[in-house]
C-alpha cells in the first residue's frame, strides 16, 4: 500500500510539470507580441519621416500626426500586452516548476519578475493589466469628439476613476508610515 501511494504522489506531484504547457504558449504569444510591435515601429518610423516634407498641406500634417499619435498610444499598448504575457510566463513557472536562479540573483534584474505567491503574480499582472487600460483609454480620449458637455463630463469622470483606480492600486504597496502601533495590525 505504502509503495503505492509513493507512486500516486509523485505523479501526482510531477503532474505540475503540465503548466510548461501554459509557460511555453505564453512565452511564445509575449514573442509573438513583442515582434509585430516592432514591426509596426519600423513602419511608424517610415511614416514619420515624411512628417517633414515640404509637399505635406497644413491638413495632410495634421492628419499624419493624430495618426502617429495614435499609432504610437497602440505601440505602447502592445508592449505592455507582451509585457504581461512575459510576466504571466515566467509567473507561472516560479510557482509551479523552479525559481528562477539567474532572476534571484541578479542585481539589474528587477523584482518584478520574481513570484513567489499566487497573489504576487496576480498584483503584478493587475497593474500591467491597469496600464493597458490606462493607455486603451488615453487613445480612445485622441479620437473621442466632444460635441456635447456631458461628453466632456464623461471623459473627466473616466480620468478621475483612473486616477482613483492608481491611487488604490499603490495605496497597498505603501503602509502608511505615522500611526503608531496600529499600522500593520489591518485594522
Amino acid at each position: 500500500m505504502k509503495l503505492i501511494e509513493t507512486l500516486f504522489e509523485g505523479a501526482l506531484w510531477n503532474s505540475r510539470f503540465v503548466i510548461l504547457i501554459a509557460v511555453i504558449g505564453s512565452l511564445l504569444a509575449s514573442l509573438a507580441i513583442f515582434y509585430m510591435v516592432s514591426v509596426d515601429v519600423s513602419i511608424l518610423l517610415q511614416h514619420i519621416l515624411h512628417y517633414g516634407s515640404n509637399e505635406l498641406t497644413a491638413e495632410a500634417r495634421k492628419a499624419l500626426h493624430d495618426s502617429s499619435v495614435s499609432h504610437i498610444v497602440e505601440v505602447v499598448d502592445g508592449f505592455l500586452l507582451g509585457t504581461v504575457m512575459l510576466i504571466f510566463s515566467l509567473g507561472l513557472y516560479e510557482l509551479f516548476i523552479s525559481d528562477i536562479d539567474h532572476a534571484e540573483g541578479s542585481k539589474s534584474s528587477s523584482k518584478i519578475l520574481v513570484i513567489h505567491s499566487l497573489d504576487d503574480l496576480k498584483s503584478r499582472l493587475a497593474k500591467v493589466i491597469l496600464m493597458i487600460m490606462i493607455v486603451t483609454l488615453f487613445e480612445e480620449a485622441l479620437n473621442m469628439k466632444l460635441e456635447t458637455p456631458l461628453d466632456l463630463l464623461y471623459l473627466g469622470g473616466a480620468i478621475a476613476l483612473v486616477a482613483v483606480a492608481l491611487y488604490l492600486s499603490h495605496a497597498g504597496d505603501h503602509p502608511k508610515a505615522g500611526h503608531g502601533d496600529d499600522a500593520g495590525d489591518g485594522h
